[in-house]
């Protein structure tokens, strides 16, 4: 069975950091590439984020480029969404996602 499971997520302040982190399992995670997508409040699923292979190319939405990071390690079978410099609109349930797959979400909440 396909897992996918978020943690990191809590409330921070504007201009604050946050690490989202999601291990998956049930798949060669290595042989997958990982999005993080995101629910704002009112608004539809929202793509954040895709990283390829461990050190393969990276993609970001133009809302949050250059202040989130993603990454993974595949010994751990976890990829991480490092944030940083947070705004109030990044106030979302953030999910990790491969193909049709999707995590129950981790809460992010940024106060301004």
């Amino acid at each position: 069975e396909v897992r996918l499971v978020e943690s990191g997520g809590g409330l921070v302040q504007s201009g604050g950091s946050l690490r989202l982190s999601c291990t998956a399992s049930g798949f060669i995670f290595s042989e997958y590439a990982m999005d993080w997508v995101r629910r704002i409040p009112g608004k539809g699923l929202e793509w954040v984020s895709t990283i390829t292979t461990q050190f393969g190319p990276r993609a970001y939405a133009d809302s949050v480029k250059g202040r989130f990071t993603i990454s993974r390690d595949n010994a751990k079978n976890t990829v991480y969404l490092q944030m940083d410099n947070v705004k109030p609109e990044d106030t979302a349930v953030y999910y990790c996602q491969t193909g049709s797959t999707r995590g129950q979400g981790t809460q992010v909440t940024v106060s301004s």
